[in-house]
């Protein structure tokens, strides 16, 4: 599929409890739903993606493209979520875009500092991380997301970043942003990072993931239905921390 501004977008988040789906046009949201449900998505997800086609007039065949948290999260729901734009994308014939729910907290950064330092909530005390470098409209990761202490994750970025160790005035150039800033916030005011901006995003992030799949199309990422695949970040790992928390 060729990269086309104009096209309709339809995106799922279901890589955390309060997901959602976005429906998209020229990069203008159309409508979305947001739910902070304990239901399992497997219930109920099919049901608000009707209830927003029926609000919207519209068909899942009315889209051109389908975008989808690829990760990290829990492993149910993205298996959720892939599986049901995978079925979308063979019966309609239609081009998918994986995004990272980190990049859609990431792309939710407000300041002007030239990295974002991306935090979700991993469970069992630890976090999902990624580090990006803004460079235009389009967002570079650094490194590869990982699953770490907060603790750990201030040394993973600063290892990443060598001009915060050199420059005077480096970490006026370092944002962190998350729905959840209290995951990190003791964290980073005892590392060396202490002077970094930090910023309170949404948590929905579905609309986020529909503006991203535009950028993905633009840049040749689309994928279809049997290329498609999660990054889990640790699969094992995070998915047991998620279930042990919520079974607290």
């Amino acid at each position: 599929m060729d990269y086309n501004p104009f096209m309709r977008v339809l995106a799922l988040d279901t890589s955390t409890p309060s997901g959602g789906i976005a429906g998209l046009e020229d990069k203008r949201l159309l409508g979305h739903v947001f739910t902070d449900s304990q239901e399992d998505y497997s219930t109920r997800l099919l049901a608000e993606v009707s209830a927003l086609l029926q609000e919207l007039n519209l068909r899942v065949a009315d889209f051109d493209l389908y975008a989808v948290t690829a990760g990290p999260g829990s492993f149910t729901g993205l298996r959720v979520g892939l599986t049901t734009v995978k079925a979308w994308a063979e019966v309609h014939g239609k081009p998918i875009a994986p995004v990272s729910g980190l990049q859609a907290v990431a792309a939710q950064a407000s300041g002007a500092t030239e990295y974002v330092a991306a935090v979700l909530d991993g469970r069992r005390a630890q976090i999902f991380g990624g580090l990006y470098r803004k460079a235009g409209s389009v967002l570079e990761a650094i490194g590869d997301e990982v699953v770490l202490r907060a603790d750990e994750f201030m040394t993973d970025v600063y290892s990443r970043l060598p001009r915060i160790r050199t420059s005077r005035n480096s970490l006026a150039t370092l944002s962190f942003v998350s729905p959840e800033p209290e995951l990190f916030r003791e964290a980073l005011a005892s590392s060396v990072l202490s002077g970094a901006r930090v910023e309170t995003v949404s948590k929905d992030l579905a609309p986020w993931i529909g503006l991203l799949a535009f950028s993905i199309a633009q840049h040749g990422g689309l994928v279809d239905a049997l290329t498609l695949d999660a990054k889990y970040v640790r699969r094992s790992d995070a998915e047991s921390y998620w279930k042990d928390s919520s079974a607290k």
